[in-house]
């Protein structure tokens, strides 16, 4: 096991080989003591075979390989058991199609320097969305929401896949548990991570869309989501034993 406490940035990919090494030499020439791992699901574009050569090139990048699109859920799942076995303290999350900026990840790291989750946060002051139409502003700020109405959840973007995390947090809330995939694992992990009484920072980000590629959000997606949450609600009254106000409440 590697005892470093440096960082690590975790990105599920499938069919982003056109983004990959520029966003790679983005996150690595941050002045930041962070490595970066991707998670590809045999992407039929070779983006595994993309990451594998930027691999060979530095010690600081490093790629899990699965079989087949098994989902956004297990993927994060595979990338926070790598991470933790790392012995890595600090852990983000983020898309591989730059529309999670690098720019925010010195500002994600040290939030948790006083908190043990930060989120990088479309819906808090500063925050905002770029090359959106209005129909789907409308849909992401519903379904924020109807979660943060039905679960108590106290952050802003309850959605938002720009994350930091201790190492502790996942140690205790055990992602292999998340029974939920894709979307909406995000969802229910922000919800364990809250009823575990972890404090939770948000940090407002710009998004912006995917310029390259297209996107992976279906409406069977959306739907699963609103079952996840309808699923923890009805879970101890979906309410967290301990609520920690966001930074920005």
């Amino acid at each position: 096991m590697n005892d470093s406490p440096r960082a690590i940035v975790i990105i599920p990919t499938y069919n982003e080989a056109e983004n990959v090494p520029p966003l790679v030499e983005r996150i690595l020439g941050l002045e930041e003591d962070v490595d970066v791992l991707i998670v590809d699901d045999n992407s039929p574009d070779g983006t595994g075979d993309v990451a594998d050569a930027i691999a060979r090139e530095t010690p600081r990048v490093q790629v899990i390989h699965r079989p087949r699109k098994l989902g956004l859920g297990t993927a994060y799942t595979a990338g926070f058991m790598r991470a933790l076995d790392l012995g890595r303290e600090r852990i983000i999350t983020m898309d591989a199609d730059f529309s999670h900026n690098p720019r925010y990840i010195p500002t994600l790291l040290r939030l948790t320097n006083d908190h043990d989750l930060a989120i990088g946060s479309r819906y808090v002051p500063g925050g905002g969305v770029r090359l959106w139409g209005w129909h789907r502003r409308l849909l992401s700020r519903g379904a924020n929401l109807f979660a943060r109405t039905l679960l108590g959840l106290h952050a802003h973007d309850c959605t938002a896949g720009f994350r930091c995390y201790r190492s502790h947090v996942l140690e205790t809330v055990d992602p292999r548990t998340i029974r939920a995939d894709g979307y909406s694992y995000l969802l229910e992990m922000l919800w364990r991570v809250q009823k575990a009484g972890f404090s939770i920072a948000e940090t407002p980000i710009v998004f912006t869309d995917r310029r390259r590629g297209a996107s992976k959000i279906s409406q069977a997606e959306i739907l699963h989501a609103a079952g996840t949450v309808f699923r923890l609600a009805f879970t101890h009254s979906g309410q967290a034993s301990k609520p920690v106000p966001s930074q920005l409440d």
